[in-house]
């Protein structure tokens, strides 16, 4: 599979989607609640862990069930971003760009 981009990553997972007929339940909302749940279940792997063991995660035997919620996380915003028209692109540059007047470096 080619690497993907996230126009890329849009387009594939909404016509992943659509081959299913799964366009009618995509509205934003229930996007927005697919995307907190699966949110949900990757701090429920971190939940009873220590800092230490929570960096070391990816060296465990819960690396699969990471990258599993993390593709989940990650398909599911493809969606919404697509659902609700955004340019994902466009809104992360205009917010690193806000982040960096907001916390300017240190001198």
């Amino acid at each position: 599979m080619p690497l993907i981009d996230i126009k890329n990553l849009q387009q594939a997972a909404h016509a992943f989607g659509e081959a299913r007929h799964w366009g009618k339940y995509h509205s934003p909302k229930n996007l927005a609640m697919a995307l907190s749940v699966e949110v949900s279940e990757l701090v429920e792997i971190f939940q009873w862990q220590t800092d230490a063991e929570s960096r070391a995660i990816m060296s465990t035997d819960e690396r699969d069930h990471v990258e599993q919620e993390l593709a989940d996380i990650t398909i599911y915003l493809a969606q919404l971003v697509t659902a609700l028209g955004v340019d994902l692109d466009a809104a992360i540059r205009a917010k690193m760009e806000l982040n960096a007047r907001k916390y300017p470096l240190p001198e």
